[in-house]
């Protein structure tokens, strides 16, 4: 006898009608639930998490603890590009090399030791000004689009984990604490900041071509340094000695 009861929780079907054709179309069919992506969602490229900051920040000072947590997972990884992008241009940046310097050579410090980054709750509180977002977003839009549409994953040897990352770390604390000292002399952060972004962009990307690119960086900014202080030393010299007569 028919009834119109429900059927038994074990008797229960549910046909796909894609994945099965052949079903009984005019059966009832308990249509399937909505398909849920497997494995991680793709991460957003930095344009976008960056128009989303903007966007969130647009009109008001915002703290590092902030942008950490709008960042989420990648919060880290991003937070060391995204402080670097203000020292791209030639021109230093008085009263902001040395904090946000300061923020990334923590970070850096411990990935390079093989601990989880973490930043102190006074670098956390650390406020950038309304409208950092904006300026920010309209220095370096250009630069973003062109690193993104070049990064892909290469020579994945060298992104690998364990010692190598730590390596890594390590060539980013380097050109962090160049980031930090205070000269107002043109390009002493514009070098380490490309390093910074091109070893850290690579990480993030898993592309050694940008890790090797920002090691010659790097160099390139060590050996900057070294020559203005052998440069200020001779002046130094040659002033002592005209003083002396």
């Amino acid at each position: 006898m028919e009834t119109d009861a429900a059927p038994e929780d074990g008797d229960r079907r549910t046909v796909d009608p894609v994945s099965h054709p052949e079903a009984d179309r005019g059966s009832a069919v308990v249509p399937p639930a909505p398909s849920i992506p497997r494995g991680p969602l793709p991460a957003r490229k930095l344009s976008e998490e960056l128009a989303d900051l903007r966007a969130r920040f647009a009109d008001r000072p915002v703290t590092l603890c902030e942008v950490i947590v709008v960042l989420r997972g990648r919060a880290y990884s991003l937070i060391i590009i995204l402080l670097t992008l203000p020292f791209l241009t030639p021109l230093p940046l008085f009263g902001l090399s040395t904090p946000l310097g300061l923020a990334i050579a923590i970070i850096a410090l411990r990935l390079a030791m093989a601990q989880r980054p973490w930043l102190p709750k006074k670098l956390q509180g650390k406020g950038l000004p309304a409208g950092f977002f904006g300026r920010l977003f309209t220095l370096a839009e250009r630069t973003i689009r062109v690193l993104e549409s070049m990064l892909r994953p290469r020579l994945l040897w060298l992104t690998a984990s364990g010692w190598r990352q730590q390596l890594h770390a390590a060539v980013i604390l380097i050109a962090a604490i160049e980031l930090m000292l205070p000269l107002p002399i043109p390009l002493t952060n514009t070098l380490p900041a490309w390093a910074i972004l091109l070893v850290a962009g690579g990480l993030l990307e898993r592309d050694g071509w940008f890790i090797g690119a920002g090691y010659f960086l790097l160099v390139a900014s060590v050996g900057y340094f070294v020559f203005l202080g052998e440069t200020t030393r001779r002046g130094i010299e040659a002033l002592v000695q005209w003083f002396g007569g």
